[in-house]
């Protein structure tokens, strides 16, 4: 047992260092700045970092979530993105591998290749992508094309290795078109019909990236659970005054949040619609 929690600990630390790294683009991309170079900075005082001030979550509970410099409040959005990245990147990891119990680290690393490695490494960008779309989103209304775009083009491009590999296009290419086609061509009809007062345009770009990714019939899981979550959350913000009918909301939270449990659950969340309401 010891290896799979010993690997599963340093993807998740890992997950939460580029949870830090990600809390830097979403922040430097608002602000028009490169997010390579350059050292953090305190964005109320402007001081500039140390590393015990970068530590993820450690530092903002040592610190009680105040800069050390000007003793104001950081925004609990930091630890929140390291937490979910960790989380989502040991996530994918595990769900690429099945371990058998008491496993030796032989074995383990036997069932690595080197597809599954692109495999992980590529679901760790788009999973990164998705996270900096779902915060910027969520405090700005706005979807970056400048995120989106390569995320689309490297899962488009994935799709066709992928397909390379197990030599069916049909099954490989041509299902993640289709999904794409089904996702974007639903909401370009919501935008048509609304003229985006429904549904912005960049939701209609994001839903492309989203059919990429899971695929046909994942697709219709991640877009059914998206509208569950935003229905839901939706009602308890007017239960708690917050938001009323005309209010806007930003949509492309839910279809996130929709799409990263499709990616893992989809294929158990259909076969149970299905034994549950379609058989008998």
């Amino acid at each position: 047992m010891f290896p799979l929690y010993f690997i599963g600990f340093f993807v998740f630390i890992f997950g939460l260092c580029i949870g830090s790294f990600l809390n830097v683009v979403i922040y430097r991309l608002e602000k028009g700045e490169g997010f390579v170079g350059g050292r953090s900075y305190c964005p109320h005082c402007k001081h500039s970092l140390m590393w015990l001030d970068l530590i993820p979550v450690f530092s903002f509970l040592f610190l009680w979530g105040k800069c050390r410099y000007c003793g104001k409040k950081i925004s609990v959005q930091y630890p929140m993105v390291e937490i979910a990245t960790g989380l989502i990147f040991l996530l994918i990891f595990n769900f690429q591998f099945s371990w058998p119990v008491g496993a030796s680290p032989q074995v383990l690393f036997n069932q690595f290749s080197i597809y599954q490695i692109i495999n992980i490494l590529f679901l760790w960008y788009i999973a990164s992508s998705l996270i900096v779309i779902f915060v910027y989103d969520l405090k700005f209304y706005l979807i970056l094309d400048s995120v989106l775009f390569p995320a689309i083009i490297i899962t488009f491009l994935f799709r066709l290795l992928s397909s390379f590999f197990i030599g069916n296009w049909v099954l490989g290419i041509g299902n993640f078109i289709l999904a794409a086609l089904i996702a974007s061509g639903f909401f370009l009809l919501i935008f048509l019909i609304s003229r985006g007062a429904w549904m912005g345009f960049g939701d209609v770009k994001l839903a492309i990236l989203l059919g990429l990714l899971l695929g046909f019939p994942n697709i219709l899981a991640g877009l059914f659970l998206s509208f569950f979550f935003g229905a839901i959350i939706g009602l308890i913000l007017m239960l708690l005054q917050k938001k009323g009918l005309k209010s806007e909301i930003p949509f492309a939270p839910f279809l996130i949040a929709g799409t990263l449990v499709s990616m893992f659950f989809g294929d158990r969340i259909i076969n149970w619609y299905f034994n549950f309401f379609i058989l008998p």
